[in-house]
């Protein structure tokens, strides 16, 4: 296979970014030795716990636990709100679940298609899974390629797990579980098929990767566009809480989908000026980060990723192609 220059330029500064970010974390919280998770659900309302993600990449010494989840208890049994990267994530949760509630899990809804929050859906029958229509057309399509990177990054965390295969039964309106009552909200942005959900009796919104919290944004296919209505859509919500699909659990309705905001449109900005003005692809990923997101993690790591989604696109908007006799 042939590599240009920017797809050598690309792949260097993700991986520059992916080992300086290894390097400054200590996978605390996880044995890779006895390769177990830790998980540790916390309390954060009546019926509602969360599991926290690592707020780093998707490495070996976290085994890819990086996506939070929720753990909701209803009299129909419990619900899980995304289920982790791996079948050994999936049974682990699957344990810690059931000493939660006492009630085994009788459904799964998966906010999208990425594997951090829905390969441990292999833990469970696919009749307990649900998602979008679009999410498991996403899913046919990338979940090869996903499935082979997790095992080639993560080796024996990986293993036996197969791909989920969610039932394409989610659409927009509320549905009653046990009691529960969760609005369904399919929207888009982040990937092609995002699903955020809005649990009722708590007030809490779960965003997925729609919104990150003090953890820079991912765009691997993000459409920044649809991505900032989508975020209107959910501060119109009327919640009080919010559980992000990366960093703290919000306790304040807006702060983390401002900041969400705030760094996309950062981002694009800064990334069409960077073009613009004839910045390379590693000069671009070397911009100076403005203070005001110096408590994001992985900012530096995000942005690299982000030169190498964007630029060849933003370059094709802002120049000819004489080649093509466009100048």
């Amino acid at each position: 296979m042939r590599l240009d220059r920017r797809a050598l330029m690309a792949g260097g500064i993700a991986m520059l970014g992916a080992r300086a970010f290894a390097a400054s974390r200590d996978g605390a919280g996880y044995d890779r030795a006895g390769y177990d998770y830790g998980i540790a659900p916390q309390a954060i309302a009546d019926g509602l716990w969360i599991v926290r993600g690592a707020d780093a990449p998707i490495l070996r010494d976290n085994g890819g636990a990086i996506a939070n989840l929720a753990i909701l208890a209803t009299d129909a049994g419990t619900v899980l709100i995304d289920c982790g990267p791996s079948l050994r994530y999936g049974k682990a949760l699957k344990a810690a679940a059931f000493r939660l509630t006492g009630r085994p899990v009788t459904r799964i809804f998966l906010t999208h298609f990425h594997p951090d929050h829905c390969f441990a859906a292999a833990a469970f029958p696919d009749a307990l899974v649900s998602a979008t229509p679009e999410m498991v057309r996403g899913l046919t399509v990338s979940g090869p390629g996903f499935s082979d990177g997790m095992y080639r990054l993560l080796d024996d965390w990986m293993r036996g797990t197969e791909l989920p295969s969610p039932r394409g039964d989610v659409g927009a309106g509320p549905l009653m579980i046990g009691g529960r009552t969760l609005r369904m909200l399919p929207l888009s942005g982040h990937s092609a098929a995002d699903l955020a959900i809005f649990d009722e009796a708590t007030g809490t919104v779960f965003a997925g990767d729609l919104v990150f919290h003090d953890r820079a944004p991912a765009t691997p296919e993000a459409d920044l566009s649809a991505w900032r209505t989508s975020l209107e859509t959910l501060k119109q919500l009327g919640h009080r809480t919010l559980l992000p699909g990366h960093g703290p659990y919000d306790p304040s309705a807006h702060r983390a989908i401002d900041q969400t905001r705030d760094w996309i449109n950062w981002l694009e900005i800064s990334l069409r000026d960077a073009v613009a003005s004839g910045r390379d692809m590693v000069e671009a990923g070397a911009m100076p980060i403005p203070p005001r997101f110096a408590r994001m993690q992985a900012a530096r790591y995000e942005l690299q990723r982000s030169v190498s989604h964007f630029y060849p696109r933003i370059e094709a908007e802002l120049f000819a192609r004489i080649d093509r006799g466009e100048g």
